[in-house]
């Protein structure tokens, strides 16, 4: 897969699987442009970048904000002409532990679609503006677009707006730019937390056999999963969502 001068920008990209995705590219040698809302974590995925001779920039993002999107599309354009690669990745979690369907505000569930599925759409429209023809956007979703435990609206509904949002840009954006999403189950991402906030989390057997695969994700797995769906390789997929989830969705459970 070549991504040499590719410039791929990737929100949220200062911890978990954006960080990920963020290193997986720089290897191979594409630009990588972190657009991250919290400082700290970029500069930390920017020091990792830099330590193994990759090139990107740090531009400080809130995805929400459309002025705030704009100005850093302007700024990779002005500097590198184009945009080859958008992974919509940031999205936030806002319901508190102890939310309930009956607790929540509705601030809180507002909040939530602003971000995950109206930043991806800011993000996508001022990118697309300037990505050439064979360009690509990959989507950030869930598996929990597809399925849902008790008391997780706000993110489970913007996961699932995010899926229908891939394939409505899939048609909008079509013969000019691929349009996908991937879809994550069960990913640990304790490792890949900014320094100060990062643990080991000790999983059990039980967690792992879940998964028809045996073992819980880790963010490479969807790392893989996207420098396959940007690449010339899937040039025949558009409108898709992948599943990676170790078969977890797919596996029958019964009350004993």
């Amino acid at each position: 897969m070549a991504y040499f001068g590719k410039v791929v920008i990737i929100t949220g990209s200062g911890q978990g699987i954006g960080q990920c995705m963020a290193l997986a590219y720089a290897k191979k040698r594409a630009i990588v442009i972190i657009a991250e809302s919290d400082e700290e974590a970029g500069e930390e995925t920017k020091s990792l970048i830099k330590a193994i001779g990759g090139e990107c920039l740090f531009i400080k993002t809130d995805i929400k904000e459309e002025a705030s999107v704009e100005q850093m599309v302007n700024q990779v354009v002005e500097r590198y002409g184009k945009i080859d690669i958008l992974i919509n990745n940031a999205a936030v979690q806002t319901q508190g532990e102890n939310d309930t369907l009956f607790t929540r505000s509705v601030a809180t569930f507002e909040e939530t679609l602003r971000v995950n599925v109206t930043g991806a759409y800011i993000c996508s429209k001022y990118c697309a503006m300037h990505m050439p023809e064979g360009s690509s956007i990959l989507n950030i979703v869930s598996t929990r677009a597809l399925m849902s435990e008790p008391h997780t609206e706000p993110y489970t509904a913007s996961k699932g707006a995010l899926l229908a949002l891939t394939h409505a840009l899939a048609n909008s954006l079509a013969h000019r730019v691929r349009v996908n999403a991937i879809s994550p189950g069960w990913i640990n991402v304790s490792e890949w937390k900014k320094k100060k906030d990062r643990k080991f989390t000790a999983l059990t057997e039980e967690d792992h056999m879940q998964h028809l695969v045996g073992r819980v994700g880790v963010p490479e797995d969807v790392a893989e999963a996207a420098l396959f769906l940007t690449s010339e390789g899937a040039g025949f997929i558009t409108g898709s969502n992948f599943v990676i989830d170790g078969g977890m969705t797919v596996k029958m459970i019964y009350a004993e």
